[in-house]
């Protein structure tokens, strides 16, 4: 039987997806048991009920626009309360955990993949150019791979139109051990951003855009993806340098990986692979391991080896 193309995940000691299905996911953050809706888990779970009512924190969904984290009866205290947060760590970053009525916690854990392959990039880089490579993170929300990347070596500028989530970014890198002023972070709308930065002839190694299918940037901007992503794009093509890496990961956009490895192959004197990120259940006895999708993934690359 074939299978899709699924970017191989490092470990991350601190997460593990305990099991899924039903529309929900079981996971482990730290020492902390989350349940959150994932609409792409369609079967059924593996683990009993009683497994599942051991969740710290389960959201519940109220309405389109968000939800609520319903805490179990003698859960923590600092868990049960308003802000809740705890940290978790991967490789060198300490990432803080933090539930939001969107169902999101601040970290992604399928971007591993990612995360681990920029790391391993950015430090072969630093090595052979005898500089920091230049990093871009677009969309970088709360910035574990800019956190990552720069504890890597990399010089870092990190865009997001979320004033919030840049706060969130400079906690961890501060708590990582980089300092607060460690990474350029920008609130700005990432097209606006790319095409300015392609006005001054600006080059980086590694860019990671992670765009939404709808935004809104911090001077009223619509981002729509099928109108953004096209120019977006184009500016980022000339952002590229000789030797250079491009990420592209989505999530519930709606369009094909085969659709993104026809766009990015007319990126000038590259490769291209395409494929999903996912996380991978913990083994079950004498049962095959069931992986749960987490998005899509497209990368280029020129004038670099990878795997």
């Amino acid at each position: 039987m074939l299978s899709p193309q699924v970017f191989p995940a490092p470990p991350f000691p601190d997460h593990a997806l305990l099991d899924s299905g039903h529309g929900q996911k079981l996971e482990r953050f730290g020492e902390v048991l989350l349940v959150r809706p994932d609409p792409q888990a369609l079967w059924r779970p593996r683990l009993p009920e009683a497994e599942w009512q051991r969740a710290d924190l389960t959201f519940e969904r109220e309405s389109d626009r968000g939800g609520r984290w319903r805490p179990r009866p003698g859960a923590a205290a600092a868990l049960a309360r308003e802000g809740a947060e705890w940290h978790i760590t991967f490789g060198g970053a300490r990432l803080a955990v933090r539930p939001t009525p969107f169902k999101h916690v601040g970290v992604f854990p399928e971007q591993a993949a990612n995360w681990a392959l920029v790391e391993a990039v950015v430090m072969r880089l630093r090595a052979e150019l005898g500089r920091a490579p230049r990093v871009l993170n677009l969309f970088g929300y709360t910035g574990a791979a800019s956190v990552l990347a720069a504890l890597a070596g990399a010089s870092v500028t990190h865009v997001d139109a979320s004033r919030a989530s840049l706060t969130w970014t400079t906690d961890n890198a501060e708590a990582s051990g980089l300092g607060r002023n460690a990474l350029r972070v920008l609130c700005d709308d990432a097209l606006a951003f790319a095409e300015r930065e392609l006005r001054r002839a600006s080059l980086y190694e590694v860019i990671l855009v992670d765009p939404p299918h709808y935004g809104r940037g911090p001077k009223g901007e619509v981002w729509r993806f099928e109108e953004g992503f096209a120019p977006l794009l184009e500016a980022l093509s000339g952002l590229l340098a000789e030797r250079a890496l491009l990420v592209l990961s989505t999530y519930a956009i709606g369009y094909s990986p085969l659709a993104f490895q026809n766009v990015l192959a007319e990126l000038p004197g590259g490769s291209v692979e395409v494929g999903e990120l996912a996380l991978t259940e913990d083994e079950r006895p004498g049962l095959p391991r069931r992986r749960l999708p987490a998005g899509f993934c497209a990368r280029w690359w020129r004038g670099l080896e990878l795997g």
